[in-house]
């Protein structure tokens, strides 16, 4: 069964929800920081999360807890473009283990991964929306909840259609 991300609706088989996408909507990803959400299809190819603030996640992916010295690597100079990183580092990134909620839980999509293209884009997420359906820098966002329900559902065969 595929996820599709359609209309700022997330949609997985009978289930249907709103869901935030890049200010800039969903069209061909040009470059990083674009603010877009890119089409397309995609393998899920990890699962992160808060311990402290999700408990009893289950999920059929491989999950990893979320540390106070994770990051995701959005420098295109470095050699660790669109990679986890862990911190302090010296390239520019994003912060996984954040005050906010919306990396309490994040299925990381393999945009731009196989190979990695420098400037291409990066870290391309499903993860928790802010209030009101906020617009991402370029990822999905669906409610907390609704994402814990579809963690259970997806497994490693799950594609993620962008439209």
């Amino acid at each position: 069964m595929h996820i599709i991300i359609k209309n700022k609706y997330f949609i997985f088989g009978d289930y249907r929800t709103k869901c935030a996408v890049g200010k800039r909507g969903i069209k061909i990803k040009k470059k990083e920081g674009d603010l877009i959400t890119p089409k397309g299809t995609y393998n899920l190819s990890g699962l992160l999360y808060r311990k402290d603030r999700v408990k009893n996640l289950k999920s059929n992916l491989k999950k990893s807890i979320i540390n106070k010295n994770m990051g995701w690597c959005n420098d295109p100079k470095s050699k660790d473009y669109n990679k986890l990183v862990k911190l302090p580092f010296k390239y520019n990134h994003e912060k996984l283990y954040i005050r906010e909620n919306i990396y309490d839980i994040i299925l990381v999509l393999d945009y731009n991964m196989k190979p990695i293209k420098k400037n291409k884009g990066s870290a391309i997420f499903i993860h928790v929306a802010k209030k009101s359906f906020i617009p991402t820098q370029g990822c999905v966002a669906i409610k907390k909840n609704e994402l814990k329900k579809i963690i259970k559902k997806v497994n490693v065969r799950t594609k993620v259609k962008i439209t």
